[in-house]
């Protein structure tokens, strides 16, 4: 009898916002209560340990990588492998050696990062950048550098011959208002789908759910409940 294949999923979920290792709590927002309960419970139900989880972005409040300790070990103790980006928030963040060698220390065998490169996922090359948006001020060299950043990842894993998956933690596009840098690389590259996360609240409904042919999927755990979105 030939062995049953087993189905292997990639979700995405943005926006932690952990704090168990600085004094950061997220309940003085409306609709955080228990928030690291409810998200366990949600990713434990969905996500199996051959399963990958992408995270687009403001994953912990420490400012110091070794404050993120607590917070990554209780990513660690879900299941899946994680690929992580970096968001405005993750002030801890360093170079991608840096980051792996911290893992490596701490024993945190299922975190990746994705920082200048993409990740190969389940037959998908996993693409994304922080981005930037004219929210946070129209800095022309941060916008410049992120687009070229967000070039580096997808020509990375155009290169592998799969198909992409495109994260950002900025959307490209929100309300009426277009990060034209970014979106002009996404759609030089022809990505018709875009996973991200930085909006929160009743910043929901100004979300833009397609423009100019490309889909975009929010994904900050708020506004999906806290639990893990079946990309792939």
């Amino acid at each position: 009898m030939a062995k049953e294949a087993i189905l292997i999923s990639i979700f995405a979920i943005s926006d932690l916002h952990l704090s168990f290792g600085v004094d950061k709590p997220m309940n003085i927002f409306r609709g955080w209560d228990h928030h690291e309960e409810r998200l366990c419970a949600h990713w434990k139900r969905l996500v199996a340990p051959e399963d990958t989880v992408v995270l687009p972005g403001d994953f912990s409040w420490a400012l110091k990588l070794e404050d993120t300790e607590k917070d990554f070990a209780f990513l660690e103790s879900l299941p899946g492998k994680k690929i992580l980006l970096k968001g405005n928030h993750d002030l801890w963040w360093g170079t991608r050696k840096k980051l792996q060698e911290f893992m490596q220390e701490k024993g945190f065998q299922t975190i990746r990062f994705l920082y200048n490169n993409c990740e190969v996922c389940e037959g998908y090359a996993i693409a994304g950048t922080r981005g930037w948006f004219y929210d946070a001020g129209a800095d022309q060299k941060i916008i410049a550098r992120e687009a070229g950043r967000l070039e580096l990842s997808l020509a990375a894993a155009e290169k592998t011959g799969l198909p992409v998956l495109l994260f950002l933690h900025y959307p490209p596009v929100y309300g009426d208002t277009v990060c034209t840098e970014i979106f002009e690389v996404i759609k030089k590259h022809g990505i018709r789908e875009v996973y991200y996360g930085h909006i929160h609240g009743a910043g929901f409904h100004h979300a833009v759910k397609e423009y100019d042919g490309v889909k975009m999927h929010l994904i900050s755990c708020d506004c999906i409940d806290f639990t893990p979105f079946f990309v792939a």
